[in-house]
């Protein structure tokens, strides 16, 4: 692998404004550091609420190595990043969060395993300044999902990394309209190199993942890498069938030795039947969960509809020398209308 090959830097951004321009700085500061690279920096904003949009409007004036998608609505974390790296022009593509929590200082890391040879180069999250009971509850999950998996997952990996250009043509040939990126990576399983890191706590803004949202990416997870919970279901149909037989045996024997004397009684019953019930809501919830998952697959629906791009006509280039003040070009933004291309 030479020195020379292009990066493409891919960011999902929603209600990122406090963020965007210093993630910016960072990353085209580690890409001239890892030195003789063309790159360009794809964000993708989520119709953000604030002025996110606005504020990347403003750097893409600027630098053309910038290149802004907008969709026309919240598509998600799942489906967005992953309509961004299909956009990616370079030999390699490193996903990075815009909230700074990634450090955009391990580029050069990434840079370097990659230009040795690795086609994966993925960061390792082995502490966290967040809260303990979270980052606990996290690896719980990480360790949940890896003991589910038919295929070895990557325990602590939130996507941040570096991927070859080999590795995003096997992705898009699963053409899955809801993607889980770690599961395809594992899938693919390419050899990788791991290197650990310490996240930082969010400085600016709030954090967007909220029950709902790591609850759809556990479910994603185990519906797109496991069979255990179907199979699971069936054995224990198959144990609570066995176990009912047997305790309706044990009370026939029992009624007919002791005919006048043993009345079961309701509560017996109403505990049996509660019982059942709650199992059979649980079985129908798993089922439900994989069901859900076909039915997302047969709808074939775009992974995001775009509502417009900027300098995308543009290829990677050499990374800006100077940095760029975001007041300035704020007022360059405001004057100018940037170059557009409508939905694709």
């Amino acid at each position: 692998m030479t020195n020379s090959g292009t990066i493409t830097v891919i960011t999902p951004c929603y209600n990122e404004e406090g963020n965007v321009h210093e993630l910016y700085e960072r990353v085209r500061a580690a890409i001239i550091a890892a030195g003789g690279h063309k790159y360009e920096h794809i964000f993708i904003d989520n119709a953000s609420r604030d002025n996110t949009l606005h504020e990347l409007k403003a750097i893409a004036a600027h630098d053309k190595n910038v290149k802004v998608i907008r969709n026309t609505r919240n598509f998600g974390h799942v489906r967005s990043p992953m309509h961004a790296m299909y956009q990616a022009s370079g030999d390699a593509v490193i996903g990075i969060a815009a909230d700074l929590q990634d450090p955009p200082e391990m580029i050069g890391d990434f840079i370097r395993k990659w230009e040795e040879g690795y086609p994966v180069v993925i960061g390792i999250k082995a502490a966290s300044d967040e809260s303990g009971l979270m980052f606990w509850i996290r690896k719980q999950y990480y360790k949940l999902v890896n003991r589910l998996s038919g295929v070895e997952t990557y325990e602590n990996f939130t996507g941040f990394g570096l991927f070859d250009r080999k590795v995003v043509d096997a992705i898009k040939q699963f053409d899955d309209p809801y993607p889980y990126f770690r599961g395809m990576i594992a899938e693919i399983g390419m050899p990788r190199f791991e290197i650990p890191f310490h996240q930082p706590v969010r400085k600016r803004g709030i954090t967007n993942n909220n029950f709902y949202s790591l609850y759809d990416l556990a479910m994603l997870a185990i519906t797109n890498l496991s069979k255990v919970p179907l199979r699971l279901v069936t054995f224990s149909g198959f144990v609570c069938s066995l176990l009912c037989i047997l305790v309706s045996g044990i009370y026939l024997v029992y009624k007919l030795i002791f005919w006048s004397r043993f009345s079961a009684g309701l509560a017996p019953l109403v505990i049996g039947v509660f019982f059942f019930m709650s199992l059979q809501m649980l079985f129908i919830g798993i089922i439900g969960e994989y069901i859900g998952t076909i039915h997302t697959m047969v709808q074939r629906r775009p992974l995001v509809i775009e509502q417009e791009r900027i300098n995308f006509e543009y290829g990677p280039g050499e990374p800006l020398r100077e940095s760029i003040s975001i007041e300035d070009t704020l007022v360059e933004c405001e004057q100018s209308v940037l170059p557009a291309t409508s939905i694709r």
